[in-house]
């Protein structure tokens, strides 16, 4: 298969395309530092020709709240529009676990807005929801530091590795198309607060975790529950232990 990844130089796109490549598929790596731009459409008829799948898991250079749901909105109706003109048969598209539940966030808004595309768009695809990779939990960290605190809800996460994320988008982009949206987590759960409590004293990082119901996750409030799947979800392999063993 032609397997074109959209974001194919991130974090979970590098890693999403080498496994893909280790299975035998042409894989391309799409961004504007490769001359794939979805916002402007330049490149992306020849990046799509011949594609067989594609998957998308780029993100806004802005998450501000306006600039992140037009990103949203702009590269994801080129995008189908493109498909769709090349023939493309599987559009899969990564996105957040818990992002129809946060509604005062507006990144969330706009990936909803995102699936609200596809869902009505005119390519066959599969939405993969994941939960929180741990490889943000220092930025969670340093965006909850007021001072030598860090104030942390205790709602419940269940973070995953991006190891586990890539494994499950080379599994959907050679499936069939699932024509809805289904979860991946980490295999364990727990919350946010304990989340960063047990990076910082492997870090060795003297910063105080404080339990604060009240704080705020990247400036929306969180139910005990807005983070994690609600449902059955297919699970990761590799816990926060494993996780912070490699660093």
């Amino acid at each position: 298969m032609k397997i074109v990844i959209i974001g194919g130089t991130g974090l979970i796109g590098t890693k999403l395309g080498r496994l893909l490549q280790a299975a035998g598929h042409e894989v391309v790596a799409a961004a504007p530092s490769t001359g794939v731009d979805t916002i402007t459409g330049a490149g992306l008829a020849d990046a799509l020709d011949g594609a067989d799948v594609v998957v998308d898991v780029s993100n806004s250079p802005s998450f501000e709240t306006e600039a992140v749901l037009r990103f949203f909105e702009t590269s994801t109706r080129n995008l189908l529009a493109a498909e769709s003109a090349a023939g493309v048969g599987h559009h899969v598209a990564l996105s957040i676990v818990g992002a129809d539940r946060i509604t005062d966030s507006g990144y969330m808004r706009a990936k909803v807005a995102q699936e609200n595309l596809i869902e009505a768009g005119p390519v066959p695809y599969t939405i993969v929801r994941a939960t929180q990779f741990i490889e943000f939990v220092g930025a969670i960290a340093d965006g909850a530091t007021q001072g030598d605190g860090v104030h942390l809800p205790p709602a419940l996460m269940q973070p995953i590795a991006s190891d586990d994320v890539a494994a499950a988008l080379a599994e959907a982009a050679v499936a069939q198309p699932a024509g809805g949206s289904y979860d991946i987590a980490g295999p364990e759960r727990f919350g946010q607060d304990e989340f960063v409590r047990r990076y910082l004293a492997v870090e060795r990082d003297g910063r105080e975790v404080i339990t604060d119901p009240q704080a705020r996750y990247f400036g929306a409030l969180l139910e005990e529950t807005s983070l994690v799947p609600l449902g059955e979800a297919r699970l990761g392999k590799i816990s926060m232990a494993d996780w912070l063993a490699t660093r």
